[in-house]
């Protein structure tokens, strides 16, 4: 998310694996309810991940939340480490 963002001029090239879906969120709603309902925070979360295992439930906020970081890519190595974990790698 950077000012100026449009859908035409995204490069969805950055996660080329066939099981990563692309979804547009141009009204920022998601980010919005994220940094609000998970976070605690009137704003927008973006930037960051949020990691779930398998027995994770959302009746009206996800949980239980197995990690989070942000930058995505400041904590690429937090995020591999707890998505191996899962898996049992």
């Amino acid at each position: 998310m950077l000012g100026g963002d449009a859908r035409e001029e995204w490069d969805g090239s950055t996660m080329p694996d066939a099981r990563v879906i692309h979804f547009w969120d141009g009204a920022t709603l998601v980010g919005q309810w994220f940094a609000q309902e998970v976070d605690g925070y009137d704003g927008i979360a973006w930037d960051i991940f949020y990691l779930y295992g398998p027995d994770a439930t959302w009746e009206t906020v996800p949980s239980p939340l197995v990690s989070e970081g942000v930058t995505i890519f400041g904590e690429r190595y937090k995020l591999r480490t707890e998505v191996n974990a899962l898996l049992g790698e």
